[in-house]
């Protein structure tokens, strides 16, 4: 296997292709090509966005819905990859190996979530970059956001994920 893998990320507001360093973060990366691969992204969404920091999907239905998930992966975020504007990272909740399907873009330098810098010493695992549409993520970021069924930050229109296609 190659150590860089890439995909296409079709959204209602273009396409981004981003690339996977499985180099790395081997386990990160299959993780989230089997996501894709088992079309869990296809008609999810885009449910947090923050225009100075990041948008973040790969978990909701447009309806709020959380998608189920299989168990969390390991955290990777030691893999000397830094939160850059444009790099692609696993979401997760305080627990460090909690990571399952969602993702977020970084839409800005990040570098507080590195390990080095976090301030829980853990940080969040950055696994890739988009290398083409870096003008949909500007167009997402911009969006208005709400808040939605217990949720802040949440697109006052649906952005969609409408397919992930591995390359």
């Amino acid at each position: 296997m190659s150590n860089t893998t890439s995909v296409i990320m079709k959204t209602n507001k273009g396409d981004l292709t981003i690339e996977l360093d499985a180099q790395s973060a081997p386990k990160t990366v299959e993780n989230f090509l089997n996501y894709a691969r088992a079309g869990h992204y296809d008609g999810t969404i885009f449910h947090r966005v923050i225009a100075n920091f990041m948008i973040q999907g790969g978990g909701f239905t447009p309806d709020m819905k959380q998608k189920g998930t299989k168990p969390p992966i390991v955290n990777e975020s030691s893999n000397g990859l830094s939160n850059k504007k444009y790099t692609i990272a696993m979401a997760r909740t305080s627990v460090p190996d909690s990571a399952t399907s969602q993702f977020f873009i970084n839409v800005t330098d990040n570098d507080f979530l590195d390990k080095a810098k976090s301030g829980d010493r853990v940080g969040y695992c950055v696994f890739g970059k988009v290398t083409s549409g870096t003008d949909v993520v500007e167009a997402i970021k911009a969006v208005a956001t709400t808040n939605k069924n217990g949720h802040g930050d949440v697109p006052v229109e649906t952005v969609l994920i409408e397919s992930v296609q591995v390359l």
